[in-house]
């Protein structure tokens, strides 16, 4: 999703709620990737599989109030507040809650997946250094290299277990089809067409941020001379 408008483009009381809304979001993030890790590494007595599993009962009805308010993003690209196109942010944030609402929420297959808690993991991570970044960019300066570094080089690993981990939570939604799909509904047969769709998504995105990174960080890392915020 887009960074803000620059600063001085924005009356006093918009900056100052996209500010907030950005920290609040950063901590929200945070919050869920430490109750993830703390529920996955701690209680030892319990076998890892075990805690895996269990991983939706202990934040799922978080993730899906703090992911709900991405709603918000849109509402800002409809006021003009971001830069960012309308179609890439609703589809943004559409696939996000499909998850949520439409998968996780829906069928307890999902909620008992292993691969959920590292679906929340990499949301978190992720979420938390955007956030973060573009809260530094509305402050009047640039963010810190580390954390533009950050923004520009983890996807590297978090896409890939993200959008891996969203795929098999979908597929785990869709009924058996060993006994044939005759009774298969529309919507299970919409779901397994996404699990399928998933994959070159997940390429178009990933090369999308590999160009992004060269265009902001350059070749060797560093940054570029003329490099420009992401969109």
């Amino acid at each position: 999703m887009a960074a803000p408008k620059n600063e001085r483009s924005q009356p006093t009381p918009i900056k100052l709620y996209l500010v907030a809304y950005n920290a609040l979001s950063t901590l929200g993030w945070a919050y869920l990737l430490l109750q993830t890790v703390l529920h996955v590494t701690t209680n030892t007595g319990t076998p890892l599989y075990v805690r895996l599993l269990s991983t939706y009962a202990h934040v799922g009805s978080t993730v899906a109030l703090v992911q709900s308010c991405a709603l918000l993003e849109v509402v800002h690209v409809l006021l003009g507040w971001v830069r960012s196109p309308l179609l890439t942010t609703v589809m943004q944030v559409s696939s996000r809650l499909f998850l949520v609402w439409g998968v996780t929420e829906r069928f307890g297959s999902s909620q008992t997946h292993p691969l959920y808690p590292s679906m929340i993991l990499a949301w978190s991570i992720t979420e938390v250094i955007r956030y973060a970044f573009y809260a530094f960019s509305l402050l009047g300066s640039s963010p810190p290299f580390f954390l533009t570094y950050l923004r520009y080089t983890t996807f590297y690993a978090l896409y890939p277990i993200g959008a891996s981990s969203e795929a098999f939570l979908i597929l785990a939604s869709v009924p058996s089809w060993t006994g044939g799909t005759s009774d298969w509904t529309v919507w299970d047969v919409a779901r397994a067409v996404l699990f399928t769709i998933w994959w070159p998504g997940l390429y178009v995105m990933f090369t999308y941020m590999m160009a992004q990174r060269r265009k902001v960080l350059g070749g060797g890392g560093g940054p570029a001379r003329k490099g420009k915020k992401s969109q």
